[in-house]
């Protein structure tokens, strides 16, 4: 039987960290539109909450859950909260994340362990927490880590950065690995620069640092190596994200998936 696209999660139940904003708002909307109930966890409750208010007001399902991703106990309830509310979960999206730039050598060393921690550390807990839900009877689910073109590459000033989104890579190869026996897959999804809140905050930061226009920042460092000079979207990687999650076979478990305007090819 031939493989059939799909677009279509209804009944299944996604955990989108980071998802009050930027990327992660964009897939949990995406993914509530395709009929999934969403779970939208952030640090911030507040927001996560008008989140959830849109999405229903667009007659989606979801639930705020407050989450700290580097918080085992804050993990291990919100995951819960949405299973008891909606039976299960089907879909956890790895997404949570900041950004700190900073040479090495004048980068402060609690600054590395909360960037670490917040990319590393979440992306496991929540994996872990996930994935006893996933294995219950070899029930299955997608994991989605949401990593970067920084996955494959390197930058200036960006040290903690790019050795989390390195290290991404390989939590994803072993839980591909691991996973396939109660059939959870897993990818990471590797953006070029998206123009969100983050990375807008990042051009007057590296204009300062270098002592150039932003113009220039985003000419002659964010896009120098993509072929068209072009931003990826946020809802490019909704899109990419729903692909993946609604894909009906395991055939891309454990890769990582570049969306990036042609940097980075392999």
């Amino acid at each position: 039987m031939a493989t059939q696209l799909q677009h279509d999660l209804t009944g299944k139940v996604a955990l989108v960290t980071g998802s009050a904003s930027g990327i992660g708002r964009d897939i949990a909307e995406t993914y509530a539109k395709a009929g999934a109930a969403v779970g939208i966890a952030d640090i911030n409750l507040e927001a996560a909450q008008k989140t959830v208010d849109e999405i229903k007001q667009a007659g989606g399902k979801a639930i705020a859950l407050a989450m700290d991703v580097t918080n085992e106990e804050a993990v291990n309830a919100g995951v819960q909260k949405l299973v008891d509310e909606f039976g299960g979960i089907d879909i956890l999206v790895s997404n949570a994340g900041i950004q700190i730039i900073n040479r090495i050598d004048e980068m402060a060393f609690s600054d590395w362990k909360k960037m670490l921690a917040i990319h590393l550390d979440g992306a496991f807990l929540t994996t872990k927490a996930a994935v006893k839900h996933m294995y219950k009877d070899n029930k299955g689910g997608t994991v989605i880590y949401m990593g970067s073109v920084h996955s494959h590459e390197a930058s200036l000033y960006k040290a903690p950065y790019v050795t989390a989104k390195h290290g991404l890579l390989g939590l994803c190869r072993v839980l591909a690995k691991e996973g396939a026996a109660h059939n959870v897959r897993s990818h990471v999804i590797c953006p070029g620069f998206v123009k969100t809140p983050l990375v807008e905050k990042q051009i007057p930061e590296q204009a300062k640092e270098k002592g150039i226009t932003e113009e220039q920042v985003v000419s002659d460092i964010m896009l120098v190596n993509t072929v068209d000079k072009e931003f990826t979207t946020v809802d490019d990687i909704a899109q990419l994200a729903l692909f993946l999650a609604a894909f009906p076979t395991n055939v891309f478990t454990g890769q990582s998936i570049v969306a990036s305007h042609g940097w980075f090819m392999n």
